[in-house]
């Protein structure tokens, strides 16, 4: 969980650290958690009918070098989802619901030379704050998925992304489907 630092009148989020409580698989493989966070924005195609078109939320890596989403070490005192939603917090400073698992995939690290773990969530985003943890180390950026895919440095991400959009596209799909009135021959 995300912990609230109070100074001087003043609250304030602040990220976990270390890794004395991660979690890692039986190969010995850290597992890390993330969101795609998205939302729909609404454009007004004429007066009576608004367009709802998808967005999601990249965040700069660390380093400097290229966008990703949100996504950070499972450990052991917090679920999987509880996890993901405090990378998020933690990284891209939004809040929402936690959908459904969009898959699992093994990839290396760049950085430490082993092979990760990585689970992947929809987060639909209700809040977005004005500070979070670290602000200050990345940016974050709401643009289209085709957008996000081209600019995400992890393919794994984007198969993520890509598993999004198509069961997000399949819901619209199914509601249009629900609504439209059902004619006779």
């Amino acid at each position: 969980m995300v912990a609230l630092v109070s100074q001087d009148n003043m609250v304030s989020l602040v990220s976990r650290t270390g890794r004395h409580l991660q979690r890692y698989d039986i190969r010995g493989r850290r597992q890390v958690v993330g969101c795609i966070p998205y939302r729909y924005k609404t454009t007004k195609k004429s007066t009576l009918d608004n367009i709802e078109e998808l967005e999601v939320l990249v965040i700069s890596s660390q380093k400097g070098k290229g966008m990703l989403f949100p996504k950070g070490g499972w450990e052991t005192d917090e679920s999987i989802t509880e996890a993901a939603s405090r990378e998020t917090l933690e990284e891209a400073g939004v809040r929402g619901i936690v959908q459904g698992e969009l898959g699992s995939w093994s990839f290396k690290s760049k950085t430490y030379d082993t092979f990760y773990e990585g689970y992947m969530f929809p987060l639909l985003v209700k809040e977005q704050l004005e500070f979070w943890p670290e602000k200050n180390f990345r940016q974050r950026v709401w643009m289209s998925a085709h957008e996000a895919r081209e600019v995400c440095q992890h393919w794994w991400m984007k198969e993520a992304l890509d598993i999004l959009v198509g069961r997000l596209s399949s819901q619209k799909k199914q509601q249009i489907e629900e609504v439209m009135p059902c004619s006779l021959s």
